[in-house]
């Protein structure tokens, strides 16, 4: 509304501007024109009155002193050439002293020749003002042209201008108070509409999936902001229904997600179960002394992998974390060892700088990462001639380091990013969880998991825990 009132304002403005100078214009050619014919009616009379023959010879006889009479009546000096565009008479004293004011140009003379009406009219410039000049033939009793007539005319716009200002400055105001009232209607109109626009983007902007949104009600909304409202309540309904639809996807895939992970969980304690018991079948001897001892430590080991699932069934029956952390405190030298005893593979080394490392740990969860990590090793080194493990442990600076080396296949640039997603194998068995679940128990210790690997060279795994305080 604002921009629609300047721009008329200024249209307006344009348009008085034209106008003026038009009629001006037209004012001055009508004038020049009233003179001339008034002029030359004088001097048809002063031709009909003398008693000299009315020839191009004659003429500054005839017009000798009632040139200046003519031109004191007529309020309006002009000037008398012959037919071949020289100056006769002039009612001023002093006229243009060069050249052209004593003839006529001949560019000029051409175009009165070639004019139908026998009339020209050129604009010129003296002293720096604008001023027109017509030019007309003298003509006798038979019309025929006895010298040219030239009418110097200098138009006055002084009274044009001032009108023109005063016209001006009444618009002005006018418009300026047609722009405050615009100012004042669109400040209201835009409140209006901008209020329901406003409860809209409030209620756009607190659109949440996780909750129940409530719908636009807006009283007397205009038609487009009805049709905006509608479009958003019928997105709202179409959304609740999306979420009630998302949320029922999302338990299903956390539950196959816990499903798969209590599976891997319940597989990790059974391969090491069946290998003590294999490992016990084939070393058993009734007549070896020590077979009390051995018979003892196998089923400790039972006990604790059967332990192990007890958990798990717990920590899922009662949909909680599983297996929920039992910090204890340990020395994480003995615990590691005591996870590689399970292991028959002889290239498997154990390395330790210190006897004693305590820490306070979960025992369950940190053989959990011993024996995936080494599980992984073992599954590297199938293809090697002289497969080597080597599983160490130091402390360095309040931290506890685990390093799990292999001499197997490597891991190629392309997976390095991937190794730790979850579900992500390049085995041709296995569900992907066994990294991912160590990178997690590591994670929750505030420890951090990395490895170095070179393809065909062998890859080394460093798991780093602080210890706790």
């Amino acid at each position: 509304m604002i921009l629609l009132v300047v721009i008329a304002s200024v249209l307006i403005v344009a348009v008085a501007i034209y106008q003026y100078r038009e009629e001006a214009k037209d004012y001055h050619e009508n004038r020049l024109e009233r003179k001339e014919a008034q002029i030359k009616q004088s001097i048809a009379y002063t031709l009909k009155e003398t008693t000299y023959p009315p020839t191009t010879e004659n003429l500054g006889l005839i017009f000798r002193t009632d040139i200046y009479r003519i031109a004191n009546v007529q309020n309006a000096p002009f000037n008398i050439y012959d037919l071949e565009g020289e100056l006769i008479l002039s009612s001023r004293t002093t006229f243009e002293n060069d050249s052209i004011s004593h003839c006529i140009d001949a560019e000029v003379m051409n175009h009165l020749k070639e004019s139908p009406n026998k009339r020209y009219v050129v604009e010129k410039l003296t002293a720096g003002d604008k001023y027109q000049a017509s030019y007309t033939y003298i003509t006798d009793k038979r019309f025929k042209p006895i010298g040219i007539l030239n009418l110097p005319y200098f138009p006055d716009n002084s009274f044009s201008n001032k009108e023109l200002k005063e016209f001006l400055f009444r618009l002005t105001g006018v418009y300026l108070l047609m722009l405050l009232i615009a100012i004042a209607l669109a400040y209201i109109v835009s409140k209006y509409i901008t209020r329901s626009l406003q409860t809209i983007t409030d209620k756009i902007t607190q659109t949440d999936l996780t909750k129940r949104n409530e719908k636009i009600i807006v009283d007397n909304p205009g038609e487009e902001i009805g049709k905006l409202i509608n479009s958003y309540n019928g997105m709202i309904d179409e959304l609740e229904q999306s979420a009630v639809k998302l949320a029922r996807s999302e338990r299903e895939q956390a539950w196959r997600e816990m499903a798969k992970q209590v599976a891997h969980e319940i597989k990790n304690p059974l391969t090491p179960m069946q290998l003590s018991v294999q490992s016990f079948e084939r070393k058993f001897d009734p007549t070896d002394p020590n077979i009390k001892k051995k018979l003892t430590e196998y089923s400790k080991t039972l006990i604790q992998q059967i332990d192990t699932l007890s958990s798990i069934a717990s920590a899922f029956s009662n949909f909680a974390d599983m297996p929920a952390q039992q910090n204890e405190t340990l020395n994480v030298v003995k615990i590691v060892k005591l996870a590689l005893d399970i292991f028959n593979e002889k290239y498997i080394r154990f390395q330790a700088e210190e006897k004693e490392i305590i820490a306070k740990l979960d025992r369950t969860q940190l053989i959990r990462v011993v024996t995936n990590l080494v599980k992984n090793a073992i599954q590297a080194v199938p293809d090697v001639e002289d497969p080597e493990i080597v599983v160490s442990v130091a402390s360095e600076n309040g931290t506890i380091i685990i390093s799990v080396k292999d001499n197997g296949v490597g891991i190629v640039d392309e997976y390095k990013d991937k190794v730790f997603e979850p579900k992500f194998t390049t085995k041709s068995s296995g569900m992907g969880l066994g990294l991912g679940m160590v990178k997690n128990i590591v994670e929750t210790y505030k420890g951090s998991i990395d490895f170095n690997s070179e393809y065909g060279a062998g890859t080394t795994f460093t798991v780093k825990i602080p210890k706790a305080e």
